[in-house]
């Protein structure tokens, strides 16, 4: 098996997921795992040119040599590379023009919770988490011998049919009209496959350390998070699992830091014994503890002090008024944020990120006033210790409706109205606040990508043969090409992205089941517009159709 990540060494080795699964796989005595990256266009440029075919890492071996390809889909900006690789490979792109002498073509990740863009270029999909299936696939694969030369002609067909029996597997292919799909979930994280030895990385990458995943899903139900919905229920490793794999992840890599990873750190249960665990063993070692996705209403200034890092801080208020705030359900009060900036200055903190959205659902020009106004209250704040000079950094990224949430329903504001609304921001900001906004062409092709059906496949074809690829990155991101891709093929950009959805039309993810209901979406959605509040899961279950929640398991049910 290939583990294929369809962007560069630097950010794919920076994916915990990627480690876990490749560790998975190695762990099987029959089975073998390497990795593939997307290469940058110069290297892409001379394996053409040489006429090398695209390899894994490990052995040099061909792609198309290998048994399975796996493909992770973290952003859907990220679709072009994935027949990118295929292409370099010798693979054909579509799926039906491949017969049983071809890799399966597997995929899995957050994007696979809306397949269809790719549904006519990959095999198989694995909807949730990996750990278990990926294994099934693996003893499945190796069962039906369609690796053997002398594997029957329907081998590969045979082998789609079983796969798609397993419990969150999508085969494209064969799906039936009216099924649907329900995700996978590891309910023992303590007994999942976890590298305690880390691959070591061969250049520098954008997070070199040992990454410590503290639990998975996340209570607070904030209704603009795809991840907050899709990785439900939260499910929580214990303290003792995590120190020991911690421990034998250091002493193997060699690695000088240690990052406590979930959606919301500082929402874990044993974070306190943990760190002070971690921190005495570190600190002799000179191995330093982040903690990063910290809440402002649940700030540890202790723990952080423990850990020695004073270099900056990340808050997420999202939005700048409370009333905007409240429609997204972030539940976060203004005199929180304030009151954890103001011990974090005075205790010598020098730095603070604050992150906004821009298009929110019932945003107005007051909201967004809001955003420099609570930038400023927070730079006064600053200003107390006249000694040391603190930067304040505001960024704001374009809200983007994502599938499985209670604003999939919601139209994407247009472009220009995106960026006449951080040019509003950018006016009203203190000059002292330094503020960042992302273009909004990206996150209109990522709105397009993610709400898409499979009439999109053409588009992402096309976009690929006018040259599309690595369109995360600003240097090689193209619309004007992705706009000619969607004229070529017929289909207006404007229809999936600022079309608003009925909330009883059928669409393209529905088939697919991440858990929560979709009359818990609804439910969600009007209290959005009238301005109310939802409980997070520890306090009172939303009722929102995931099994296996800690709130239901905690009472007893």
């Amino acid at each position: 098996m290939a583990f294929c990540f369809p962007d560069t060494y630097e950010i794919g080795m920076s994916c915990l997921g990627l480690r876990i699964l490749y560790d998975a796989v190695n762990r099987l005595p029959y089975a073998w795992c390497e990795r593939a990256f997307a290469p940058w266009e110069d290297m892409r440029a001379l394996l053409l040119r040489k006429k090398i075919p695209l390899y894994a890492l490990e052995s040099g071996d061909a792609l198309r040599d290998f048994d399975i390809l796996a493909f992770t889909l973290q952003t859907e900006l990220s679709y072009t590379n994935v027949l990118s690789m295929l292409d370099l490979a010798g693979i054909p792109l579509r799926s039906g023009e491949r017969d049983d002498s071809h890799p399966l073509v597997m995929a899995g990740g957050p994007c696979a919770f809306n397949p269809e863009p790719l549904a006519d270029f990959i095999d198989l999909f694995v909807i949730g988490e990996g750990e278990e299936v990926i294994v099934e696939l693996a003893e499945l694969f190796r069962r039906t011998d369609a690796h053997c030369a002398s594997a029957a002609p329907d081998a590969r067909r045979n082998l789609l049919t079983q796969a798609a029996a397993l419990p969150g597997v999508y085969v494209p292919a064969l799906h039936t009209e009216g099924a649907v799909i329900q995700k996978r979930t590891v309910l023992d994280l303590d007994g999942a496959s976890y590298p305690e030895k880390p691959i070591a990385v061969g250049t520098e990458i954008v997070h070199d350390r040992v990454m410590l995943e503290l639990f998975r899903g996340c209570a607070r139900g904030c209704r603009f998070c795809q991840a907050g919905h899709t990785n439900r229920p939260v499910r929580e490793k214990s303290p003792g699992t995590l120190a020991h794999q911690a421990k034998a992840a250091v002493e193997s890599a060699g690695a000088d830091e240690i990052g406590l990873l979930s959606l919301s750190t500082s929402d874990y249960s044993g974070l306190e014994p943990l760190c002070e665990e971690l921190v005495s063993w570190c600190r002799p070692k000179r191995v330093s503890l982040s903690l990063p996705s910290l809440r402002a209403d649940s700030f540890h200034v202790g723990l952080l002090q423990k850990t020695g890092r004073k270099t900056g801080l990340t808050f997420a208020p999202e939005a700048g008024s409370a009333r905007l705030r409240d429609v997204i359900n972030k539940n976060l009060r203004e005199e929180d944020l304030l009151s954890a900036c103001a011990t974090a200055f005075s205790n010598g903190w020098n730095g603070v990120k604050l992150y906004f959205m821009l298009g929110l659902p019932t945003e107005t020009n007051e909201d967004l006033r809001a955003i420099a106004e609570l930038c400023e209250r927070v730079w006064r704040l600053s200003r107390a210790d006249k000694g040391r000079s603190v930067r304040i950094t505001a960024s704001a990224s374009c809200f983007v409706p994502k599938p499985h949430t209670p604003f999939q329903w919601e139209p994407m504001v247009p472009p220009d109205e995106l960026r006449r609304r951080a040019a509003l921001v950018k006016g009203a900001m203190r000059r002292q606040i330094t503020f960042h906004w992302h273009e909004p062409d990206t996150a209109y092709l990522e709105c397009a990508l993610a709400r898409g059906d499979r009439r999109l496949g053409a588009v992402v074809e096309r976009a690929y043969r006018l040259g599309c690829r690595m369109d995360g990155w600003s240097e090689c991101f193209s619309m004007e090409r992705w706009r000619e891709a969607f004229a070529l093929e017929g289909l207006d950009p404007d229809s999936y992205t600022l079309r608003r959805r009925e909330p009883d039309e059928a669409l393209p993810w529905s088939h697919i089941s991440c858990g929560v209901s979709a009359e818990h979406l609804k439910r969600e959605r009007d209290k959005a517009y009238r301005g109310e509040t939802s409980v997070d899961c520890r306090t009172g279950c939303m009722n929102c159709g995931i099994e296996n929640c800690l709130q239901k398991k905690e009472g007893g049910e």
